[in-house]
Parts: C-alpha cells; sequence; structure tokens
C-alpha cells in the first residue's frame, strides 16, 4: 500500500487507507484467474490494475455507500469493477496510437514493460472482468441489472469512450470552453460520477441522495480534469509518475490554454464548493466525502 504521505489531508489518511487495502485485497483475488487465461495476459492484466494508485473511484463508490447508511463489503464490488474499468481505460489510453505514453504511476506502461497487442488484450480482459463481478456478486439481481446498465453508460460510446472520441478529433484545434467541459463530463467525469451512483444504488439511496450524489460527482469530475490539466502545465514529473508538459507542447486543448491557470483554478475551486454544497444540503455533510473533494481540489500528482 502506498505511503499515506500521499493523502495531503488528514481527514482522509484512515478512510482511504481502509479502503485501498480493502480494494486491492479484492483485486488481487478477483484477477487470481483460471489456467484457461494465458499466464502473459493474466500477468499484464494484473500489471495495470494492481499498480500503485489513487483508488479515487473505488474510493468513491464505497463512501457514497456510506453516506447512505450502506455498507463498505456491499459496495466493493462494484468498487473493484470500476477501479478495472478504470485501469482499461489507462492501459489503452497509452498506447501509441493514443497519447502514447510511456510512463504511469512512476513505472512503464503496460504495452511498454509488455508490447501493444498484450496492452490492448489486458485491457479488454478487464473491461469485461469489471462486468463479470458485477452481474455475479452485486445483491439482489436486479440491483446488478441497473449497475452493469449504468456503468456500461459511462463507460460507453456516449460516456468516457464518445469524450475520448472527442478529445482526439478536437485536441489540436479551437475551441470553446463550453466544448472541452462536455468532453471531460464524458472522457474525465462520467466515470467519477457513475462511481458515487454505483455506492449509492448498492446502498438503496433515495432519489433526494441520488440527486446530491449526482450533483456532488459531477462537479468533482470536472474539477477533477481542470486539476489534472493544471498539473500537466506546472507538475512535478516524479511526484505525478508520469510525463508533464506534453498537453502544452502538443498544443492540445486545454482549460489553461482557453482559460489561463488563475481562471481554470477559480473554476475547480466553485465546482468543489457546489460539490460539497450538494452533499450538506441533503443532510449528506460526510465529512470524508467532502475532504475527498477538497482533495481533488489540492492534490499535486
Amino acid at each position: 500500500m502506498a505511503s499515506m504521505t500521499e493523502i495531503e489531508l488528514n481527514p482522509l489518511a484512515e478512510p482511504l487507507g481502509r479502503i485501498r487495502t480493502f480494494v486491492d485485497e479484492q483485486l488481487d483475488r478477483y484477477t487470481q484467474l483460471p489456467s484457461d487465461c494465458p499466464a502473459r495476459l493474466a500477468e499484464a492484466m494484473r500489471y495495470g490494475l494492481l499498480a500503485p494508485g489513487k483508488r479515487l473511484r473505488p474510493s468513491l463508490v464505497i463512501l457514497a455507500a456510506e453516506a447512505v447508511g450502506g455498507a463498505a463489503q456491499a459496495a466493493l464490488p462494484a468498487a473493484c469493477a470500476v477501479e478495472m474499468i478504470h485501469a482499461y481505460s489507462l492501459i489503452h489510453d497509452d498506447l501509441p496510437a493514443m497519447d502514447d505514453d510511456d510512463l504511469r504511476r512512476g513505472r512503464p506502461t503496460c504495452h511498454k514493460a509488455f508490447d501493444e497487442a498484450t496492452a490492448i488484450l489486458a485491457g479488454d480482459g478487464l473491461l469485461t472482468l469489471a462486468f463479470d463481478v458485477l452481474a455475479r456478486e452485486v445483491q439482489p439481481a436486479a440491483v446488478a441489472a441497473q449497475c452493469c446498465a449504468e456503468l456500461a453508460a459511462a463507460a460507453g460510446a456516449c460516456g468516457m469512450v464518445g469524450g475520448q472520441g472527442d478529445d482526439l478529433d478536437c485536441q489540436f484545434t479551437a475551441g470553446t470552453v463550453e466544448t472541452l467541459e462536455h468532453i471531460h463530463r464524458r472522457k474525465t467525469g462520467a466515470m467519477i460520477r457513475v462511481s458515487v451512483r454505483l455506492g449509492a444504488l448498492v446502498a438503496g439511496a433515495t432519489d433526494q441522495q441520488m440527486a446530491a450524489l449526482e450533483t456532488y460527482g459531477a462537479s468533482i469530475g470536472l474539477a477533477f480534469q481542470i486539476i489534472d490539466d493544471l498539473l500537466d502545465e506546472a507538475g512535478d514529473e516524479q511526484a505525478m509518475g508520469k510525463r508533464v508538459g506534453k498537453d502544452r507542447g502538443r498544443g492540445k486543448l486545454t482549460f489553461p490554454s482557453l482559460l489561463g491557470a488563475e481562471e481554470s483554478s477559480r473554476r475547480a475551486t466553485a465546482l468543489v464548493a457546489a460539490a460539497c454544497d450538494a452533499i450538506a444540503a441533503a443532510d449528506l455533510a460526510d465529512e470524508h466525502l467532502a475532504a475527498l473533494a477538497r482533495y481533488v481540489l489540492e492534490r499535486n500528482h
């Protein structure tokens, strides 16, 4: 488990340490695959999935479930499924045909550690394993079906994949803030938003609680991307565990390139405030959710 010095807000140290251990142990179990899976493929899947990371999205699943009175154990399959989708997306994003990155989380990217074909298959394997876990392990079956449908929509052609497609089409063209927000509410935001929704679904949230968590997730999802853009401009490569400055160097459309660093930071701050206001208004003033929103704003990697 990564050191808690990575977590810069004390209220998060204990809950995120607990969740990270909980999730990592289960991810390890889920990827102990039968012998029918080729050994090299299984190794690549585990390499991409079990790499040290923040586990932000599974943390959101579990914290959202707990905020509405649910149990972490019941939300664990959904939390792991979300992290599998996230890991698959990173493996594919790093490929030469996409972002062409050679460093991820401080280690060689999957296609560098293995090869491009194996990396593609590893991502495919994690994508499908996520839905296998949801369908088999979330209870009751009706909730499992709803979780599968929501995760598929968030990760699919009108969600994360669609946002990535538009990002590729627009990345080196002149654009508006509205266009950029539309891209990133899908490319980055959809998976963060669905994380809190899955936790709430598993825990049986009320409509009011779900609406508040939806606003919370949408707000921090966009804030996360704005901060990501700012860190690419001025972040520390060692702390980030990946190359920085690549967006600026390629002339890519980003929030700082359109708005400047100061206005981008102001927008992220306003989004985090909106996230915290939403959960407070619904009597979900959970200190951990609020602290996680602030961490999104103040993180340095």
